[in-house]
């Protein structure tokens, strides 16, 4: 089932993070449907082939968004994956993440790394200055691999997201470049 096409846009000792592709479609719609009971009621990723076109194809070919797949360099299986959204350039460099373990890789460390990849590839590469996540308050996994990341708490938004029938309550974490510790400066 894994799909190893694309090269790594950046590596950490166990995962490597990479670029949607439509190629992806039938692992990842796999691992959706695997995954719905960890998932929800905070995520609903694509689980047809339809959807997950759809979907891919936005973070594809939407400038203002962009996906990335957190693989497992032991298998080149995909773990989870890693969006930023609203991407806005100029003055403002920033934009917000969203993001989803698959229930084979939770608990594992795995996000955890992909999730310290993407943050360091959006300073670097893509020049943006800030993220943000939204994530609702009952969210314990999500919170902590917020925070586990280096993302500080920010704020609290009422109703701002429609999730799963009606908007709900989210807090918001952030983290900029200047949070970032440089390589080797651990």
């Amino acid at each position: 089932m894994p799909h190893h096409a694309s090269r790594h846009l950046a590596e950490g000792p166990r995962v490597g993070i990479r670029h949607f592709t439509y190629e992806d479609g039938a692992e990842f719609t796999a691992r959706a449907r695997e995954s719905k009971d960890l998932h929800q009621p905070w995520l609903f990723p694509p689980t047809t082939t339809q959807a997950y076109t759809a979907y891919a194809g936005r973070l594809i070919e939407d400038p203002s968004k962009t996906g990335f797949l957190v693989c497992d360099k032991s298998d080149g299986a995909i773990g989870g994956f890693i969006n930023i959204n609203n991407i806005v350039e100029g003055g403002f460099q920033s934009g917000a993440l969203g993001y989803g373990a698959f229930a084979h890789a939770a608990g594992r460390g795995l996000m955890r790394e992909g999730l310290d990849l993407v943050v360091r590839y959006a300073f670097g590469p893509m020049r943006l200055h800030r993220l943000e996540i939204n994530v609702q308050p009952g969210n314990a996994a999500s919170i902590a691999l917020a925070r586990g990341c280096g993302f500080r708490l920010e704020g609290f938004s009422q109703k701002m997201l429609f999730v799963d029938g009606a908007w709900r309550d989210h807090e918001r974490w952030a983290i900029t470049t200047e949070m970032i510790t440089p390589p080797g400066r651990d």
